[in-house]
């Protein structure tokens, strides 16, 4: 008899086209999912029947609360090698297997330098006026070389970042709670004193930390308070790293110059989100990660994990 298989929140209907399930059609019977199911009873009824669950990143969470209620559930594959919304312990004590994929690290990068050259140089009012047949020019943009930019978390984004920064021409400098004055001086940049020190000189911020118990929180109403007017915070990494609430009302009050957003603390982002609305804010939708190249890879590996388990033996296991 064959296993059934769910693939959740494919956006794009690109999940069957990017990889070659085939190989799984004597074995397993796959349906996909493009609309995001919000409601845990809608997901636990919509799942009632798969045995194997494919997730894309964080966009489903699989807390305790759902894994218990999915007692056929036996494979669960997740997009990287991460996945801070899947409780692993209980997955375990359920007997579900966690597998994961490979991903792509520069994809990450990119979205960040799209949103910080688009802050600054007011690239999505412009090029609105601009369709509306508005005002020709309306704003004076920040220059780029010559500026610092300060990196939250140097690991292999956060240096990847950097380095871009330095061939703009800019001042970077570093900080995260373990990164050494050493380890920044091989990536080529300067540590900072503190995480204060860099939110007071740096025009431009950018966050590139893994979401934890210790970076949850990290940037709230005092350390936003220390940012210049004239600076502006962009966050690729996760959303909760930032309290929304501060900087909303660090946005509204023009404490900061501005914010490229592409996490969130709840997503889809809801409707009336300030974030969807304020004039200095450009938000996107969690686009991160969301390359073909890096599609390819998810997809085909996840057939990879779906092909090894039932075979016996699992591979990229997380739990």
């Amino acid at each position: 008899m064959k296993l059934s298989c769910a693939v959740l929140d494919d956006y794009q209907d690109v999940a069957l086209r990017t990889a070659d399930w085939s190989s799984l059609a004597d074995a397993v019977d796959v349906e996909v999912f493009h609309e995001h199911i919000d409601d845990e009873d809608a997901l636990v009824e919509t799942l009632g029947k798969h045995e194997i669950v494919v997730i894309m990143r964080e966009r489903t969470p699989f807390p305790r609360s759902v894994l218990a209620r999915l007692p056929q559930l036996r494979l669960l594959v997740t997009t990287g090698m991460g996945n801070a919304s899947v409780d692993m312990a209980a997955a375990a004590e359920q007997g579900v297997v966690v597998c994961g994929t490979g991903g792509l690290m520069p994809p990450t990068a990119e979205l960040t330098w799209a949103l910080l050259l688009g802050l600054a140089r007011s690239v999505p009012t412009e090029t609105a006026s601009l369709r509306a047949g508005g005002q020709w020019q309306q704003t004076v943009g920040t220059d780029i070389d010559g500026s610092t930019l300060g990196v939250i978390g140097l690991g292999r984004i956060g240096r990847h970042v950097a380095k871009i920064g330095q061939a703009f021409g800019m001042d970077v400098v570093a900080w995260s709670q373990n990164l050494t004055a050493e380890a920044a001086a091989d990536a080529g940049v300067r540590l900072a004193a503190g995480k204060e020190e860099l939110l007071e000189v740096s025009d431009f911020v950018t966050i590139h930390l893994v979401l934890s118990d210790r970076s949850r929180g990290l940037l709230g109403a005092p350390e936003l308070a220390r940012m210049r007017p004239t600076a502006y915070l962009i966050n690729t990494s996760r959303g909760p790293i930032v309290d929304e609430d501060a900087l909303v009302d660090a946005l509204r009050a023009g404490r900061i110059a501005g914010a490229g957003i592409d996490v969130f603390a709840v997503e889809p982002l809801p409707a009336d989100h300030p974030f969807r609305s304020l004039p200095n804010v450009l938000a996107t939708p969690h686009l991160g990660y969301v390359t073909r190249r890096t599609y390819d890879m998810f997809f085909r590996e996840a057939v990879e994990d779906i092909a090894a388990f039932v075979a016996g033996s699992p591979v990229r296991k997380l739990n």
